[in-house]
């Protein structure tokens, strides 16, 4: 999820009139091969100063507040990874995903290792494989990879390079990209003659659900986690988009009607569930909500900030959308329903305009009552802040936790 509708709007329709052809600041090299389906390509080096920058000034502008950084140590290489990966959802169709890897100039071989998972974007390239495109991922770089953790992000799938529609909130999807990208990275820094020593999970928004949702398959793996740590994670969809729907509050965002969109088509493709989106949004802004998920050039201002323009009426009826093909579809979608055995931390803010309290602490609530209470999950306040705000706030404190475990 983002946190100013009208400023991502309108960057993102720049973008799609480009044809999402910014260029990074180096032109990326030839691709390495590694193994069948994994190669990788240099981007850039970022150093100390250019790092600091974004601590200071660029993320400060990003997020609307002040904080407090670990100042950077040491330069940053930058890679595009590609790997073959499938679409669960589709019977293991195959596709091809990319993400970043961000290396630090630190003369180990063995190296903590962080795996972020980006938050909700409107530009296909707005993810962390083309880091300058998206301020969340250069806050990671900045605050991790230049205090000497290797960084890895995965693009989703449709994202970044992948020719496919976006899987947005696609739950296994999510999970596979994340999982092969985290194979893909080790096989990248196995020929380095890099490693991982520890690793650890970070998430904002979008991002904090797919957090969840990847510590849920990598400890159904085996793939040991020594800390799980989100900002404004929505694990519970259903909570999220009832709340929109049943129970606004005075400060919902007024792009939370993106969610709807990119959720509804999103589902209809990755589910196979034909003509899921048209019977959710009204006949009158079905081609511009179309166009947006497309990433097709559209004016932003045509898309509707009210929920009521937008939606059908009866989904505003919580039976009906209950029982509706792409309600039974939201309510599957979470992140906290397990035994969870990864010591856990959800940030969230206490005037997030698009994570309610409840939901900000759900997780936590949800295995505190289970039993006398799993307590390697715990729910942290970062007081009254923003949606950007409480990613902003949580990040040096993600990094103040990772450092002691």
């Amino acid at each position: 999820m983002v946190s100013a509708w009208r400023t991502v709007t309108m960057a993102f329709v720049l973008l799609v009139s480009t044809g999402f052809e910014t260029a990074v600041a180096a032109s990326p090299a030839d691709p390495i091969e590694v193994t069948s389906g994994v190669s990788y390509v240099y981007l850039d080096r970022w150093d100390v100063d250019r790092l600091n920058r974004i601590l200071q000034a660029d993320t400060p502008k990003f997020s609307g507040v002040s904080v407090t950084y670990s100042p950077p140590r040491n330069a940053v290489r930058l890679y595009r990874v590609t790997y073959s990966s499938v679409v669960p959802e589709r019977g293991n169709k195959p596709i091809v995903a990319t993400g970043l890897l961000a290396v630090p100039e630190t003369g180990g071989t063995a190296l903590p290792m962080i795996s972020y998972q980006h938050g909700t974007v409107y530009g296909k390239k707005e993810v962390p494989s083309f880091p300058e495109q998206s301020p969340e991922t250069e806050l990671m770089i900045a605050q991790f990879a230049g205090q000497g953790y290797i960084l890895i992000g995965a693009d989703y799938f449709g994202m970044g390079a992948s020719d496919e529609p976006e899987g947005y909130m696609v739950k296994r999807s999510h999970q596979q990209a994340t999982y092969d990208m985290l194979l893909a990275s080790r096989a990248v820094l196995a020929q380095m003659k890099l490693a991982d020593s520890k690793l650890f999970l970070a998430g904002w928004s979008q991002g904090g659900f797919v957090t969840m949702a990847m510590l849920e398959k990598l400890e159904a793996s085996g793939v040991p986690v020594q800390g799980a740590a989100t900002a404004s994670a929505p694990v519970d969809v259903s909570v999220a988009l009832n709340g929109f729907l049943s129970f606004p509050r005075k400060n919902d965002a007024s792009w939370v009607t993106t969610l709807f969109i990119l959720s509804s088509f999103s589902f209809e493709n990755y589910y196979g569930v034909p003509g899921l989106a048209r019977s959710l949004i009204n006949d009158a802004y079905y081609d511009i909500s179309r166009k947006a998920y497309e990433r097709q050039p559209f004016d932003a201002a045509d898309v509707p900030t009210d929920l009521h323009k937008l939606v059908r009426p009866e989904y505003f009826d919580s039976q009906y959308f209950a029982a509706s093909a792409y309600g039974r579809l939201v309510a599957e979608t979470t992140a906290y329903r397990w035994i969870i055995k990864t010591p856990v931390r959800n940030y969230y803010g206490e005037s997030d305009e698009a994570i309610s309290v409840g939901l900000g602490r759900l997780a936590a609530t949800y295995q505190h009552a289970i039993g006398n209470g799993n307590q390697l999950v715990q729910a942290i306040s970062t007081g009254p802040t923003s949606h950007r705000g409480t990613f902003a706030t949580a990040v040096p404190q993600w990094k103040s936790w990772f450092d002691g475990r």
